[in-house]
């Protein structure tokens, strides 16, 4: 059974996934499936909402990941991508313009992503990993 920390950095790997997607395939989408429109996805608010899940998502997961592991730069790694992320939603594209809200969203993704994927796999590499999952295999 997975513990809240692997669900948790797996759900904040999807959702950077997710919002890279929307910035830079939206757009596409749009123009080949004007259908899509309807949806209303491609405006601030739908920034907005996935940074307000992300966040807790990542501080959670990367701080847990931090306190078993030891590997602090995944924390700091984490934290440089959130700041990129709120900062595009913030700044938003009146004041970054279009191209670098995207490239700032993307980076920020890109980063997060990257720590919580480390995170991760700090974890299933570990013979003597803390986490729950495998503590449950050493007490056997």
């Amino acid at each position: 059974m997975t513990n809240l920390q692997t669900f948790t950095d797996k759900i904040a790997i999807r959702l950077s996934i997710l919002c890279t997607l929307h910035c830079l395939a939206f757009p596409l989408i749009l123009v080949l499936l004007p259908s899509v429109a309807v949806l209303q996805l491609n405006n601030e608010t739908f920034h907005l909402w996935i940074v307000l899940i992300v966040i807790p998502t990542s501080a959670y997961a990367l701080t847990v990941g931090c306190k078993q592991h030891k590997r602090y730069h995944l924390l700091t790694l984490g934290l440089i991508g959130l700041i990129c992320l709120i900062s595009a939603v913030v700044l938003g594209e009146s004041l970054l313009g279009e191209v670098w809200e995207k490239i700032l969203t993307s980076i920020g993704a890109g980063i997060i992503t990257y720590g919580h994927y480390k995170n991760y796999r700090l974890c299933q590499r570990q013979d003597r990993c803390a986490c729950p999952e495998h503590s449950d295999e050493l007490s056997k």
